[in-house]
């Protein structure tokens, strides 16, 4: 059994005050009222970012789109997936879903399940998308060495069920074109209805949450009629489907600072992913404020790939969604806690410090919750995943 005896406790839905923290064999024990020992410490839950690929280089970002995924055995690939992941979680991240994975990150995230490895939760969301769809355009064309597509309503229930059996943990198919994916538009259609229909109804069927890519406004109404659990990215969201996403509790990662850095081209960025990327920030920031403002559920949900977001770029994130939603410090901590793990289907036993919840935590200096501009890299003491210590230390007692 371990403890924290005596710390200030946001515990993902609100403020505890002073208390301890008692855990064993992977499980809150109990949270008790306690005299303050940490002054000017607090501990909160850790993150959950619900949108991150780890298929790139940890040493130089290397990835989709560059030769490194094209001549990397699947074996070094999954050394880089968990350098990554423990990266990300040096600085709070928890709780990770990979939202294109492969076989390789899902077999990283079972050893970091079973133990094989001490590491953050990390989910598998695979991909079912058609031939010169988004997701087949980040591998050049003339690659014929190319992750699996569907192409019939048919071909996709099969590939739901391939990822099943390999162990994926959720699904994400494709409404709209995208930024780096090479030779396509934005706007392009992707998977007729019928093909999305199946690939939901199969998915669903087999108990996996299916994420959907959408840009566009047309993307995201598309998302809708088909009943997918999360929208992806959503730039192009307007006025009139607030309502439908508000009333349906439907979660959107905004992906705020990826798209941003693209926009502002640069660091080798292609110039065609550069005027993808301002086509969609051009009127997103209005509608998205609008959309914060009328209760929409933004949970964090970065793009992050070590590369463009790097490690630690999640604090950063969860602070540009305070400014973006206009949402207070603790709404804003809840979407990147409690809310996120929610989103994934997490939520009775993640993103919370409460009896009977996985023991993920971040020890912090400062109050986050009253002052988001206090979630930063400095001010992290300790991240405690799955009751293990992952990065720094737990203090002793004042």
């Amino acid at each position: 059994m371990a403890s924290i005896e005596g710390i200030t406790v946001w515990d993902g839905r609100a403020v505890r005050g002073p208390s301890t923290v008692t855990w064993s064999g992977g499980r809150i024990d109990s949270v008790e009222p306690a005299e303050d020992r940490f002054p000017g410490l607090s501990v909160i839950p850790g993150l959950v970012d619900t949108h991150v690929h780890l298929d790139t280089s940890v040493l130089n970002g290397d990835g989709p789109g560059s030769a490194w995924p094209l001549v990397t055995p699947d074996h070094e690939k999954a050394l880089h997936v968990a350098a990554h992941a423990l990266r990300f979680a040096s600085f709070g991240v928890t709780t990770l879903r990979d939202l294109a994975a492969t076989s390789v990150q899902i077999a990283v995230g079972r050893a970091f399940d079973q133990g094989v490895l001490n590491g953050p939760r990390l989910l598998t969301s695979a991909p079912v998308g058609m031939t010169a769809g988004h997701g087949d355009l980040f591998t050049p064309p003339r690659v014929r060495d190319r992750l699996p597509v569907a192409d019939s309503p048919d071909e996709c229930r099969k590939l739901v069920r391939g990822w099943a059996r390999e162990g994926a943990t959720g699904i994400k198919l494709y409404t709209s074109g995208g930024i780096f994916s090479m030779g396509d538009k934005v706007g392009w259609r992707n998977h007729t209805r019928a093909e999305l229909a199946a690939t939901v109804d199969e998915a669903h069927a087999l108990g996996m949450l299916v994420a959907a890519h959408a840009h566009t406004a047309e993307g995201i109404e598309i998302a809708l009629a088909e009943g997918v659990d999360s929208i992806e990215h959503a730039t192009g969201i307007t006025a009139d489907q607030f309502e439908r996403l508000v009333a349906g509790d439907i979660p959107i990662s905004p992906t705020l600072m990826i798209n941003n850095i693209v926009a502002a081209g640069g660091n080798g960025i292609r110039p065609e992913a550069v005027e993808k990327a301002r086509e969609v920030v051009a009127g997103r920031d209005p509608a998205f404020l609008a959309a914060g403002r009328a209760g929409a559920r933004f949970v964090l949900g970065t793009d992050a790939n070590g590369a463009f977001v790097k490690h630690g770029d999640q604090l950063t994130e969860v602070r540009m969604m305070a400014d973006a939603f206009d949402w207070t410090a603790e709404r804003t901590l809840i979407s990147a806690t409690s809310d996120a793990a929610a989103s994934i289907g997490l939520g009775a036993t993640v993103g919370r410090i409460e009896a009977g919840f996985v023991p993920d935590f971040v020890i912090v200096r400062g109050t986050p919750w009253t002052d988001i501009a206090e979630l930063t890299s400095a001010n992290i003491v300790a991240v405690v995943s799955r009751g293990r210590v992952l990065a720094g230390e737990i203090p002793e007692a004042a």
